[in-house]
C-alpha cells in the first residue's frame, strides 16, 4: 500500500488535509468479492500498517493468555499465576462489571494500584495515554464466544490484548444498515456474556466494502440508532467510505489510538461518545494554533486565535469543551477559560462542567466562586459565563492571571464576541489566545457594526456547515410551510418591510383577537399531525411556538388553553420569557437576549408570568416562582420536561430559541419576524436527529418568511444550499422526483399505492419467498413516503376528503370552503387514489408477519439454503413503531366496538386485526382475546372501567403463568421471581451478569445440558416478558 506523508507543518493531524483514494492508484480487483475475501484483504492491509495478526487466537482462554503477555510487557512486570488470577478478579475481569464499568476503566480508571504477593505496590496501566505509540495493536478474526447464542465475530482489533474495536463485514452490495442490525443483535446475545472481555469494546466499525462507518459501543437507547454512525473524512469534510481507504486512514495505528484514547468522551450520564471527524479536525487545528502562536509570540491579537464554524446541532459544545480540556495539557499554558452563555446551560451541561470546575457555572452573577477557582493552583480549566467574567474584569484592577498565558474558548461566540466584555478582555489580559465556536458567524453582510467574527477572533480554522451536516445525516432538513389560512390578515402577514412591520406590531394589528383565535385553532387542530401523534396514544414529538412579544405570548397562552378547556385530553402548554434590555444588536436578526431577572419586567408581564408558572406548578406539583433564583430553577426544570416530552407545546419569545437542544422536538410554529442568524438558530431547534420517523424539522410559519429563509440559508451556505436544506414540495412526494444528491428517480405516493394494489391485492395471499421480498420492499417505500406526507396539510385534507360522501355536493362545498380551496383543487384531489386505513392495516399486519417469519427462518438456516438474496432488504422498524397503537387505545376500541356490536366473534376478529398491525402488542394478542372471551363486558360503564378490568385480569394471569413456568422448569423460586420482576420493570429480559444463572436448577456448567437448558429458559422468560410487560402487579 502507498504510504502517505501529511504536510510537514501539520505532522500530528489525524484528520488529513489530503489523501489520494486507493482506486486512483491501484486497479480495483475484477470480479465478485466475497465476505471472506474482504476480511482477508482487511487483515493484510492492517498487517502492512504494523498490526500483529494472531490467526490462532480464537478462544476466550487464548485471549486471556495474550492480555497477560501484553500487560506484562507494557508495565514491565511479571505476574505469578496467583497474582494474575487476583488481578483479573479484582480489576480486569471483575464478575460484576457491566459494559459501562469496563468503558470507565478504559476512559478514566485505566491505572490500577496492584499489591503483589510480596507486598510491593505498582501502578498497572491498561493503556498508555501519554505516549500513545507504546500501546500494542493486534488483529484477530473469527473469534468464537457463546452467550445465549454462539456467534462468530468477523475482525477484532486488540489494544494491549484487550478487544477495543470490532469490525463487522458484509459483502459488497449488502445494505449497510443490515450490518448495523447484526452488531445490535450480537451485543444483545453475546458481546456481553459473563466473562467476556468483549465488554471492553469501545468502537464498532461496519462495512460492506463500499461504505464504512464507525460508532460508539453504548447501551444508551437514544444513542444507538443507525443515525449515530459516522464515516471518516478529510479535513474538508470529504467522506472516506471505501474499506481500503478507511483502513489506510482511520486504522493507521496512531490515528486509531488517538480516537480511542484522546477523542472519546465518557460523560456524566455514563454515555460513551466517540468524536466525529470534523470535531476532531477542529480540535486538532485549534490546539496546533495555540502552539504555533505561542512559538511566534503572536498573543493578544486576532492573528493568534481563530474561529470554528460548525453548524447548529452538530455537537459544537462537545468539540469546544474537548479543545479546552486538551489545551490544559499544554505545559506553557497557565489557565484555560471556557466561556459559555448562561442561557445555554441546561442541567446536563452544568453537571458536565461541574466535574472540572466546581461552583464556576452556577447561575449567579457573583464573582467570588470564579475568583476562588482562578486562585487555585491545581485548577487549570475554568468554566465561566461571559456575564461573570465581565463582572470580574470590571471589579479587579490587577490579578496575577492577567499576566499569565491564557487560552479563551467561547462556546457560541456570536453572542459573546462584541461589546464591553471584549474591550475589557483586551485591556486586562496581556497574553491570551482567543478562539470562538459558532453555528452562525457574523459576516459583513449581516453585521450591524464594523465588527465581524473574523475581525474579532482571527481566521476560520475549520468549517462544517449545514450542507455538510445534512449530507452526513447529522442534522435534518427543514420543511417550511407558509401557512395561509387567514385571508383577512394576508397583507400584514406577507409584509417584509421592517419599518411597516414594527408599526403594525405597535398598533397591535397582528394581535387582533380574530387572528389570535384562528391561529390557535389551526395549531390545536393540526398539532397531532405535525407531531406524529395521530395514531392511537403514541408519544410522537413535541412543539415550540415562537411569538413576537410577551403580549403575544400572553394572548396565545390564554386562547389556546381556553379553546381546549373542554377537551378530554388537553395539550400540556407552558411558556417562558423574561426581561430583555434594549441593547444594541451586533448582527441582523439577532434574537434579543432575555436576562434571568424577570423582576425588571412591567407589572402586567410579571403577573402573567406568575400565573403561567402557577399553572405549571399545579400541573407538575412543583413550586417555582418569578424571583431570579426560582426563575432559573423553573427555566431548568422546563428545559428538562420539554426534553422528556412532559410538555407538549412551549410558547417562547427569545429564550430556548438559541442553544437549547431537544431531540424530541420536531415542530416550530412561528409568529415572529425572524431574520438571518436568529432564523437559523430558531429553525435549528427542530432538526436534531432522533430516529427514522423524524425525517425533517417542521417549521410552520404564520407569517410569510419564505424570502427570509432563503436569504439566511444562502448566507450560511451557498446559492445551491436551499435545494439541500429545504424539504421537497408536497407535489413532488405525491408524484415522484429525481434526487439531486444521488441522481436516482424516487417514486411518489400515487405510484407506490398503485403498485401495491396491482401486485398485492390480497395481502394474506403472499406465499412465495420472492413475493415476500418484493412486498417488503414496496411496502417499506410506502411507509417512508407516508411518514413524510403526514406532515403536509394538503395530505391531511386529502385524507379528510376520503371520509366525505363524494355524491353529496353540499358536503363537498363545505369541505372546499373550510380549507379555502377551489373547485378545480377538489376535482384534482378526488382523482388521487388513497390507500384506505383498513387496507393499510392489513398490509402492515402482513409486513409484521413476514418480518417475524424472516427472523425465525434466518436463525435456523445458513444463508446458502435460500435462493432469494435478502441482503439489500431493510425492515423499517422505526416507522412501524411510530404507527404503534398503545394498549389503552386497543381496550378503548374494544369498549366502543362492543357497544355497537354485541357479537364477540366479530369483536375478536376486529381486535386481532388491529393488534397484528402493531409491533409492540403482538405478544399480547392471546391475552386480550382471552380477556374478551372470559369477561362479561356488559356491566362495564366507560373506557376507564374496561382498562381497569383488563389490568386486574392480566395481573391474575401473570401470577398464574409465572408460577406454572417456575414449576415446569424446576427453577429456583425466589431468584426466579426476582429476575422476572426486574425484567418486567426493564421491559426486556437480559442474560448479562449472573442473575439468569442463579435461577436455573442445580447443574454443573460443564454439563452439556446446561447451555441448552439456559437457552430454553431464557427464551421462555423473554416470551413471558413480551406478553406481560406493562401490566404491573406483583408475582
Amino acid at each position: 500500500m502507498t504510504q502517505y506523508n501529511t504536510i510537514a507543518e501539520l505532522q500530528n493531524f489525524i484528520v488529513l488535509d489530503s489523501y489520494t483514494k486507493n482506486f486512483l492508484i491501484n486497479e480495483p480487483p475484477a470480479g465478485y468479492q466475497s465476505e471472506a475475501a474482504l476480511e482477508h484483504e482487511l487483515i493484510k492491509d492492517l498487517q502492512g500498517q504494523g498490526y500483529e495478526y494472531l490467526p490462532n487466537l480464537v478462544t476466550p482462554e487464548a485471549l486471556l493468555a495474550n492480555v497477560r503477555k501484553q500487560l506484562q510487557t507494557l508495565n514491565n512486570v511479571a505476574f505469578t499465576d496467583a497474582e494474575w488470577k487476583r488481578f483479573l478478579d479484582e480489576y480486569l475481569d471483575k464478575s460484576s462489571d457491566n459494559i459501562v464499568d469496563k468503558t470507565r476503566k478504559v476512559q478514566d480508571d485505566y491505572i490500577y494500584d496492584f499489591v503483589f504477593d510480596d507486598g510491593h505496590i505498582k501502578n498497572i496501566y491498561l493503556v498508555d495515554k501519554q505516549n500513545v505509540a507504546r500501546n500494542k495493536v493486534q488483529v484477530i478474526n473469527q473469534f468464537e464466544q457463546t452467550g445465549t447464542h454462539a456467534n462468530r465475530y468477523d475482525v477484532t482489533i486488540l489494544v494491549n490484548g484487550l478487544p477495543m474495536v470490532h469490525v463487522e463485514l458484509k459483502k459488497r452490495g449488502v445494505a449497510i444498515r443490515e450490518a448495523f442490525n447484526q452488531v445490535h443483535r450480537y451485543s444483545k446475545e453475546s458481546f456481553n456474556s459473563e466473562s467476556s472481555l468483549y465488554k471492553y469494546l469501545q468502537i464498532f466499525v461496519i462495512s460492506n466494502g463500499t461504505d464504512t462507518r464507525y460508532f460508539a459501543n453504548t447501551t444508551k437507547r437514544n444513542k444507538n440508532s443507525f443515525d449515530f454512525t459516522m464515516n471518516w473524512a478529510k479535513s474538508d469534510n470529504t467522506l472516506i467510505k471505501d474499506l481500503r481507504d478507511f483502513t489506510a486512514t482511520f486504522f493507521q495505528k496512531n490515528t486509531l489510538l488517538q480516537v480511542l484514547l484522546t477523542y472519546s468522551v465518557f460523560d456524566t450520564s455514563e454515555t460513551l461518545l466517540i468524536m466525529r471527524p470534523y470535531q476532531i479536525a477542529a480540535t486538532e487545528r485549534l490546539i496546533w494554533k495555540v502552539k504555533s502562536s505561542y512559538q511566534a509570540k503572536q498573543w493578544s491579537k486576532p492573528e493568534g486565535g481563530g474561529y470554528i464554524w460548525h453548524t447548529t446541532g452538530s455537537g459544537k459544545t462537545l468539540t469546544s469543551f474537548k479543545a479546552a480540556r486538551l489545551a490544559t495539557q499544554l505545559d506553557f499554558i497557565d489557565k484555560v477559560f471556557f466561556v459559555v452563555d448562561r442561557k445555554d446551560l441546561d442541567y446536563q451541561t452544568m453537571k458536565e462542567y461541574q466535574r472540572f470546575s466546581p461552583d464556576s457555572v452556577n447561575g449567579s452573577d457573583s464573582t467570588a466562586g470564579l475568583k476562588r477557582n482562578i486562585d487555585k493552583g491545581d485548577n487549570k480549566i475554568i468554566v465561566t459565563t461571559i456575564q461573570k467574567l465581565n463582572n470580574l474584569m470590571k471589579a479587579e484592577a490587577t490579578l496575577p492571571v492577567y499576566e499569565q498565558q491564557v487560552v479563551f474558548i467561547f462556546d457560541e461566540c456570536h453572542r459573546s464576541q462584541f461589546g464591553e466584555a471584549q474591550k475589557n478582555l483586551h485591556k486586562k489580559f496581556k497574553r491570551y489566545y482567543q478562539f470562538g465556536f459558532t453555528g452562525t458567524p457574523i459576516f459583513p453582510e449581516n453585521a450591524l457594526g464594523a465588527e465581524t467574527t473574523a475581525s474579532v477572533f482571527g481566521r476560520e480554522l475549520h468549517s462544517y456547515v449545514i450542507t455538510d451536516a445534512i449530507r452526513d445525516e447529522k442534522v435534518l432538513k427543514f420543511k417550511v410551510d407558509y401557512n395561509d389560512v387567514r385571508p383577512q390578515f394576508k397583507a400584514l402577514e406577507t409584509e417584509t418591510d421592517e419599518i411597516k412591520l414594527t408599526a403594525a406590531e405597535n398598533k397591535r394589528l397582528l394581535l387582533h383577537p380574530d387572528r389570535i383565535k384562528e391561529v390557535s385553532q389551526y395549531i390545536l387542530k393540526n398539532f397531532k399531525l405535525k407531531t406524529h401523534r395521530n395514531q392511537g396514544g403514541q408519544k410522537g414529538f413535541n412543539a415550540m411556538f415562537a411569538v413576537n412579544s410577551v403580549e403575544a405570548a400572553k394572548l396565545y397562552y390564554e386562547e389556546l388553553n381556553n379553546l381546549q378547556k373542554d377537551d378530554e385530553k388537553k395539550l400540556k402548554i407552558a411558556t417562558i420569557f423574561s426581561y430583555a434590555a434594549n441593547e444594541e444588536q451586533n448582527a441582523v436578526g439577532d434574537i434579543q437576549d432575555e436576562s434571568f431577572e424577570p423582576s425588571a419586567m412591567d407589572s402586567s408581564a410579571k403577573e402573567f408570568l406568575a400565573k403561567a408558572i402557577n399553572d405549571y406548578n399545579a400541573m407538575f406539583r412543583t413550586s417555582f416562582g418569578v424571583d431570579s433564583k426560582e426563575f432559573q430553577n423553573y427555566y431548568r426544570d422546563l428545559a428538562k420536561r420539554v426534553k422528556n416530552q412532559d410538555i407538549d407545546l412551549v410558547i417562547v419569545v427569545g429564550m430556548f430559541l438559541t442553544g437549547f437542544d431537544a431531540p424530541t422536538l420536531n415542530t416550530l410554529f412561528v409568529d415572529k419576524n425572524l431574520r438571518y442568524h436568529g432564523l437559523m438558530q430558531a429553525f435549528s431547534r427542530t432538526n436534531r436527529i432522533y430516529d427514522a420517523t423524524k425525517t425533517f424539522g417542521n417549521i410552520v410559519t404564520i407569517r410569510d418568511l419564505e424570502q427570509a429563509t432563503v436569504d439566511a440559508i444562502t448566507l450560511f451556505g451557498d446559492k445551491n444550499t436551499k435545494n439541500v436544506v429545504l424539504e421537497k414540495s408536497y407535489e413532488e412526494y405525491l408524484k415522484g422526483f429525481t434526487d439531486i444528491a444521488t441522481g436516482d428517480a424516487r417514486k411518489g405516493y400515487i405510484d407506490i399505492v398503485k403498485e401495491l394494489k396491482d401486485q398485492f391485492p390480497q395481502p394474506d395471499e403472499i406465499v412465495t419467498e420472492a413475493d415476500k421480498k418484493a412486498f417488503v420492499k414496496i411496502f417499506g417505500e410506502y411507509l417512508k413516503v407516508e411518514n413524510i406526507l403526514q406532515n403536509y396539510d394538503e395530505f391531511t385534507n386529502l385524507k379528510e376528503l376520503q371520509t366525505i360522501d363524494k355524491n353529496n355536493p353540499d358536503a363537498l362545498a363545505a369541505f372546499r370552503d373550510s380549507h379555502f380551496l377551489t373547485d378545480e383543487d377538489v376535482t384534482e384531489m378526488l382523482k388521487t387514489d388513497v390507500l384506505q386505513d383498513r387496507a393499510a392495516q392489513d398490509y402492515r399486519s402482513t409486513y409484521n408477519d413476514i418480518r417475524d417469519w424472516f427472523r425465525r427462518e434466518k436463525e435456523g438456516k445458513t444463508p446458502e439454503e435460500s435462493k432469494i438474496d435478502w441482503d439489500d432488504v431493510v425492515f423499517e422498524i422505526d416507522l412501524l413503531k411510530s404507527q404503534e397503537i398503545d394498549l389503552d387505545y386497543i381496550l378503548e376500541l374494544v369498549f366502543e366496538h362492543n357497544k355497537k356490536t354485541k357479537d364477540k366473534e366479530l369483536l375478536v376478529d376486529e381486535v386481532r386485526r388491529i393488534i397484528r398491525a402493531s409491533i409492540g402488542n403482538r405478544a399480547k394478542e392471546g391475552l386480550i382475546v382471552d380477556f374478551i372471551h372470559e369477561t362479561d363486558l356488559e356491566p362495564i360503564q366507560d373506557k376507564s372501567g374496561i382498562i381497569s378490568a383488563f389490568f386486574v385480569y392480566a395481573q391474575k394471569k401473570q401470577k398464574e403463568e409465572a408460577a406454572d413456568l417456575i414449576v415446569e422448569e424446576k427453577l429456583n423460586e425466589e431468584a426466579a421471581k426476582r429476575y422476572i420482576q426486574t425484567s418486567l420493570k426493564h421491559e426486556y429480559a437480559s442474560d448479562n451478569g449472573t442473575d439468569l444463572n442463579a435461577i436455573l436448577p442445580k447443574m454443573s456448567p460443564l454439563n452439556p445440558q446446561y447451555l441448552t437448558k439456559k437457552q430454553s429458559v431464557f427464551q421462555k422468560i423473554s416470551a413471558f416478558i413480551e406478553k406481560f410487560k406493562g401490566v404491573g402487579g406483583n408475582l
